[in-house]
């Protein structure tokens, strides 16, 4: 007789490599062992039926999140973001190397990231590096220590301790990494062209959307695409918000320039014309942009030519939202979404005749691609068993105090959603939802955590594995 599963999924709606079925889902020692028909017969010490309204997707990865940890984690931290994922379905971030202190720049600093994350994780964690310039001569030694690629700004990150690239040391650094094959993921917006439009100030979205014009970010793209022509490097456009830009990147692609490209959900989500005055929850950079372009955001994603959906999380204190007085020129830009973007996507998508497996395509497989993770992203044999129990027509309306990241800000505050994540399972271990390791409850006390040696830091090997 068969060896007993650890664990089986049996549902009436999963979705899976080639899109939505039905199925059973075999677990032994945190990996997917067998993906078989709904009614087979596997042996199990545990089995879990999804209800008739829930649907078994794949663990989201989110390739774009701020944790800010250490140095800055009274805007955020190991413990609350990757508790947040964890209720928002993502098993997987990549952290960006900025906004903690120190930043992602060299080999000490990364091993300070996976100290500080390492205890306090509920979902796997893998890092980007930092390009900076004085620090190039670390690109290969992080490289080798297991970065996923690197982050570069072309104009001023907002924080001093990760200053941007000129257009020579952005040569000098897309020809190191190219040397060993690594991608360089870039915040493209024109530093000269943001310093020629209008200052910021006041109250007036407007004012704000004429100081991040689209111009500055079809520039930027342009100079990186040419760059990556020219060198043959990997380079990814990061947070796209500009659908200006999409042509330039579909004809760069059919020349076969390695470029990809990400949007965020606020940019398929709001539109400028309904932000109210004073509403600084909603300022990011670059900015969100009108109802026509965000309409051409979502045709770029059905056609392909933007890869995959991830959050930017980028949290801050609320006393740097400036929510007092509500002045888009001094506030923080971050929109804090980590956990509600598989709900956030899936309200738009519906409404515009999408698949919950497009959905899927563009918050798990594509990013997990992206990163080079070939355990994660999909329900298929081998695979990490990183899954989410997804109720598709139940809904909700978002309270910031019901959310697990640090502070309580959100743009998408008091927004009726599509949608909701009943469980969460990491290797094929509840981490949210009703009866997981760590109810949402009491999860803010250092001994109700989940154990940590559920959760892995990620390196970037071939395949992804666990850090020695």
């Amino acid at each position: 007789m068969a060896q007993p599963y650890d664990l089986v999924f049996r549902a009436r709606r999963l979705i899976g490599p080639n899109g939505e079925t039905s199925g059973s889902v075999g677990i032994r020692d945190g990996r997917i062992a067998v993906v078989d028909a709904h009614d087979a017969d596997l042996a199990a010490e545990r089995v879990v039926e999804l209800a008739d309204d829930e649907v078994l997707l794949p663990g989201l990865v989110d390739t774009h999140v701020h944790v800010n940890d250490p140095g800055r984690t009274e805007w955020e931290g190991f413990e609350t973001a990757t508790r947040a994922a964890a209720a928002g379905g993502v098993t997987t971030i990549v952290d960006m190397p900025l906004n903690s202190l120190p930043p992602t720049v060299d080999a000490d600093a990364l091993e300070v990231k996976r100290t500080t994350a390492a205890p306090q994780a509920h979902v796997d964690v893998g890092f980007w590096g930092g390009a900076i310039p004085g620090k190039l001569d670390e690109l290969r030694g992080l490289h080798e220590a297991g970065v996923f690629g690197f982050k570069c700004f072309l104009l001023h990150s907002g924080v001093d301790e990760f200053p941007p690239l000129n257009s020579a040391e952005l040569d000098t650094a897309l020809r190191e990494l190219a040397s060993f094959d690594a991608m360089m993921i870039v915040h493209a917006e024109d530093s000269e062209a943001i310093e020629q439009a209008p200052t910021p100030h006041g109250e007036d979205y407007g004012d704000f959307l004429a100081s991040r014009p689209k111009g500055a970010e079809n520039l930027a793209i342009a100079q990186v695409i040419e760059l990556a022509r020219r060198i043959g490097a990997r380079v990814h456009i990061l947070h796209l918000a500009s659908a200006d830009a999409l042509p330039l990147i579909a004809s760069a692609r059919a020349d076969g320039v390695r470029v990809t490209v990400e949007t965020c959900p606020h940019y398929l989500s709001f539109t400028a014309e309904e932000i109210p005055d004073g509403a600084t929850q909603f300022k990011c950079c670059p900015p969100i942009r009108e109802a026509a372009n965000r309409e051409l955001l979502w045709k770029a994603l059905a056609d392909g030519t933007i890869d995959c959906v991830v959050s930017d999380h980028s949290p801050c204190t609320p006393e740097l939202k400036r929510l007092d007085i509500g002045d888009f020129g001094v506030a923080w830009g971050g929109v804090s979404s980590l956990q509600l973007g598989l709900p956030a996507i899936w309200t738009q998508a519906r409404q515009r005749g999408y698949s919950l497996a497009d959905v899927v395509s563009w918050m798990a497989r594509k990013p997990a691609e992206l990163a080079g993770m070939r355990t994660k992203g999909s329900i298929a044999v081998g695979n990490d068993a990183d899954l989410c129990v997804f109720a598709p027509d139940d809904a909700f309306v978002v309270d910031v105090a019901k959310l697990e990241h640090r502070n309580p800000v959100s743009a998408y505050h008091g927004r009726p959603l599509a949608g909701v994540v009943r469980s969460t399972w990491l290797r094929g271990t509840q981490i949210a939802g009703d009866g997981a390791d760590t109810p949402p409850e009491a999860s803010s006390s250092p001994a109700a955590r989940c154990d940590p040696h559920q959760t892995t830091v990620l390196v970037k090997t071939a395949p992804c594995q666990r850090s020695p």
